[in-house]
């Protein structure tokens, strides 16, 4: 993958990126903007307080409308005022345990929020590639030792990784019934746990492991032994990214691709908090950390999930650039930049750093 071609491509490109106020939606903004796209957003005010979108200044960057994807009218709106060359669709209720506290919001969002931003694309004549950004957790798990392949049943166990693979076969429909005969290519992109600088979910292992990081307590890892594809956040955007250009380029790149690390880095959430463990022992003089496995009891999750990018690597010559350990030190490397009082500025320049380092 040649990041100097993808830059000139998006140069002045119009993209429209849902989601945009959310962990993976700022760091796609900082990249585009960075390459010079024309970059337009549509979302729901930020998540989580405090939020990436807001410590890192986003909103200059490009121009933000807020706004629910299950709003379709007011989604056509925007599409008519931007007319977007290229969208990537990742507005979502992205949370395993939300979607089975509001089960009812979560299909709402990620069912019905595709059928709209589907019926944008069809019902404008601006859209010239569209990636919908969906999840590992489509697959019927069966608890294979082996990753699961993009020709694989699609059947997720909880509401959030059911309605992704809803939104698959609504994308898939869309694209027999209305977008393949005007030549519109559409992509479906499954991309494995991410994990970044800037994440301040809950729920999710590594914004647990910086509170309790700065707070001086212990990590509480409810499931040590699930095995995931964890990855930094840059490995899927930059992959999002090629396949919009590719099969903006080329028609026959539009398909459905697995996007995740390499098997060795496959690992355990309990590795994956002593990796973190190590790192932030190393990286700071505050209270050493310790990992203490307590399971809350709550509600099923996979035990073991794995994904074969092997034709995300043969289409696009693409491999994976950061192991878990290179990852942790990225993540733990813009936290305490955080920590220790970096403003807007400083936490910008680290953000764009590692772009930078990821690119090279």
């Amino acid at each position: 993958m040649r990041f100097d071609s993808m830059k000139d491509f998006y140069k002045g490109k119009k993209v429209l990126i849902t989601g945009h106020t959310g962990f993976k939606g700022t760091w796609l903004c900082h990249i585009l903007a960075g390459m010079g796209a024309n970059v337009a957003g549509y979302a729901l005010e930020p998540p989580t307080y405090p939020s990436l979108f807001d410590i890192t200044g986003t909103d200059k960057l490009i121009r933000s409308y807020i706004g629910d994807i299950r709003d379709g009218e007011n989604l056509l709106e925007i599409f008519k005022k931007e007319k977007p060359e290229i969208v990537i669709h990742m507005a979502a209720q992205p949370l395993v345990r939300l979607s089975y506290k509001d089960p009812v919001m979560t299909y709402e969002t990620n069912v019905m929020g595709t059928v709209n931003i589907l019926e944008c694309v069809r019902l404008t004549d601006c859209v010239k590639s569209f990636v919908n950004v969906t999840t590992d957790k489509v697959y019927k798990n069966n608890e294979w030792d082996k990753g699961y392949v993009e020709e694989d049943f699609l059947d997720g166990y909880d509401p959030y990784s059911n309605s992704k693979s809803c939104s698959e076969l609504v994308t898939h429909s869309y694209v027999n019934s209305f977008l393949k005969e005007r030549h519109i290519p559409v992509s479906t992109c499954r991309a494995g746990n991410v994990i970044g600088g800037g994440d301040f979910a809950l729920d999710r292992i590594i914004p647990d492991c910086i509170r309790a990081g700065f707070a001086g307590k212990p990590i509480i890892v409810r499931n040590p032994n699930s095995t995931r594809p964890y990855q930094h956040v840059l490995e899927p955007l930059f992959a999002y990214l090629m396949v919009a250009m590719k099969q903006y380029e080329d028609f026959s790149y539009a398909s459905n691709y697995n996007i995740g690390p390499n098997d060795n880095n496959c690992v355990t959430t309990g590795e994956l908090v002593d990796t973190f463990v190590k790192a932030w022992n190393s990286a700071t003089t505050a209270v050493k950390l310790e990992r203490v496995d307590m399971s809350d009891g709550g509600p099923h999750e996979a035990n073991f999930l794995k994904l074969d990018c092997t034709k995300l690597k043969k289409t696009f010559n693409w491999e994976p650039r950061w192991n878990v350990a290179e990852t942790i030190e990225k993540i733990i490397e813009f936290e305490l930049i955080r920590k220790n009082g970096g403003d807007e500025a400083a936490l910008k320049d680290c953000m764009n750093r590692q772009i930078t380092e990821y690119i090279r």
